[in-house]
């Protein structure tokens, strides 16, 4: 039997991308406890500071920390928050995700114009082109 693992992994950033939105809705629930919705912002701000306890620009393992922290972390946090609010912003981030797939294609043209411009001034810098 032969499995796809393009879409075992697709379906499985899929799903991490609704989970990690109906935390994002949680966080902003009343219902859900208030240690769990700091919690749930720590984790965030752990996750989109810079500052990690391996730094990322190690390789492999630089990324590693934040993969296993997300990975781990929200299925940890999901089951934290009471099971009929989770059900209810589950919904709420499908449909959000089926209806408005957010497009990307200008953030990645500018990442990667970002990313030629960084290039092209470190080559000047260190390898004195002009």
């Amino acid at each position: 039997m032969k499995v796809n693992w393009g879409k075992k992994w697709r379906k499985n950033f899929e799903k991490l991308e609704y989970e990690t939105y109906a935390l994002y809705l949680s966080y902003k629930d009343p219902r859900v406890p208030l240690y769990v919705r700091i919690l749930i912002i720590l984790f965030v701000a752990y996750i989109l500071s810079p500052i990690d306890f391996i730094p990322d620009f190690i390789p492999v393992l630089g990324y590693l920390d934040d993969f296993l922290l997300v990975t781990v972390g929200v299925p940890i946090l999901i089951k934290m928050i009471p099971k009929e609010i989770l059900k209810e912003h589950r919904t709420e981030a499908r449909l959000k995700f089926k209806n408005n797939k957010p497009k990307n294609s200008y953030i990645g043209l500018i990442v990667i114009l970002i990313w030629i411009l960084i290039i092209f001034i470190i080559l000047k810098v260190f390898f004195r082109l002009y």
